[in-house]
């Protein structure tokens, strides 16, 4: 049986070494509540992504939802619906309205253009999501937040590592959310981060993720349990030094699959941003039918056909889902047209040159 090839795989450092790292936390016992290797990480994380504060969470959803808490925000929230469903779960489980923008085609996060007619006397807050290592418009975003006097908090889950024109992604709006999970660049198996300038913000959030406890016998708010723990935290540590090679690595084989793919018509493959140093998160491709001779779920068949596993990421639309179809109504043309037709390929720092061969012979044999 042909080997399956998945659409990600986790990065894991060295055995040795994540064994060598869980001596100190037998010796000390301890296994949470900010441990020395949780502080350890914060302060390593703070120097590595160039932001001044960062506070760690046991998942990235846990991280958006305490923080737009800790915003203390009320009312309506402009975000994209091309994006996990976690970017929109957490804005209406802290009793906020999501409202949707559209995005552009060209990176496909949310479209400043449009997003200034979205904006009423309810709005609170716009929550962008940049997408696949793509960071969003930031200027037209701070412009548009400080006019409105709205807060910015992005969802950040996809860029780890990445800079713009020399900037920490992680420095701009009034926070942002890392994700850690598995599949991500940088992994703590699971796990989140907010960064932020505003120390007070990381106060609240440090409450809120540990049920709202100030000392012994004081609770201060209604919070829950967050908390990343030291076995999470050691292996965010360990990998931290091996980001940069990881990163590399991916860059190569993105290259390889833009070069490959290069003359097939009709499918389309983002390049990089002027001035930002990516980190080649995913690798996106938008199958136009009319020019490639098949759709995108078509292509896609043929490739699990082959044990290839790519992934409809994102689709559907947030806005399609069972759960919001019903409740939230907008007018999202490109968001549409992107959903029907894009597909992430495997992609991670190890994968072999010939997996990437293969899978670009098929779909250039797709388009025969």
């Amino acid at each position: 049986m042909k080997k399956i090839i998945n659409v990600t795989r986790a990065f894991l450092p060295p055995f040795d070494a994540f064994v060598e790292g869980l001596k100190p936390i037998w010796e000390t016992g301890i296994l949470t509540n900010q441990g020395p290797i949780h502080n350890q990480l914060i302060e390593a994380l703070k120097q590595y992504l160039n932001v001044r504060e960062a506070t760690l969470f046991v998942n990235g959803h846990q991280a958006l939802e305490i923080a737009l808490r800790a915003l203390g925000v009320r009312g309506e929230v402009i975000t994209t619906p091309f994006s996990f469903a976690s970017t929109t779960h957490a804005i209406v489980q802290c009793g906020l309205t999501p409202v949707f923008c559209d995005i552009q085609f060209d990176d496909y996060t949310i479209d400043t253009t449009k997003l200034e007619s979205l904006i009423t006397e309810k709005t609170c807050a716009i929550l962008p999501v940049h997408v696949y290592g793509n960071p969003c418009n930031l200027k037209a975003l701070d412009h548009i937040a400080k006019k409105h006097n709205l807060k910015i908090l992005y969802d950040a889950a996809h860029t780890f590592g990445v800079q713009v024109d020399g900037r920490g992604i992680g420095s701009y709006g009034h926070a942002s959310m890392f994700s850690f999970h598995a599949t991500k660049v940088f992994n703590t198996i699971e796990g989140g981060g907010i960064t932020t300038d505003d120390p007070d913000l990381v106060h609240q959030m440090n409450l809120l993720k540990n049920f709202g406890i100030a000392g012994p016998e004081d609770v201060l708010e209604v919070g829950t349990n967050a908390k990343m723990n030291e076995i999470q935290a050691l292996m965010g540590l360990i990998n931290l030094q091996y980001v940069e090679a990881e990163i590399a690595s991916r860059q190569q084989k993105v290259t390889r699959y833009r070069r490959l793919l290069s003359e097939v018509k009709g499918v389309r493959c983002l390049q990089d941003q002027p001035g930002v140093r990516s980190n080649y998160a995913y690798f996106p491709i938008l199958v136009d039918e009319t020019q490639y001779g098949m759709n995108r779920n078509q292509l896609f068949d043929l490739l699990a056909s082959h044990q290839i596993h790519a992934r409809k990421y994102f689709y559907p639309l947030i806005t399609d889902y069972a759960c919001y179809r019903d409740r939230y109504q907008a007018d999202l043309p490109v968001s549409t047209y992107v959903a029907d037709r894009v597909m992430t390929l495997p992609l991670w720092g190890s994968i072999p040159d010939e997996v990437i061969d293969d899978i670009c012979e098929i779909i250039h044999t797709g388009a025969a």
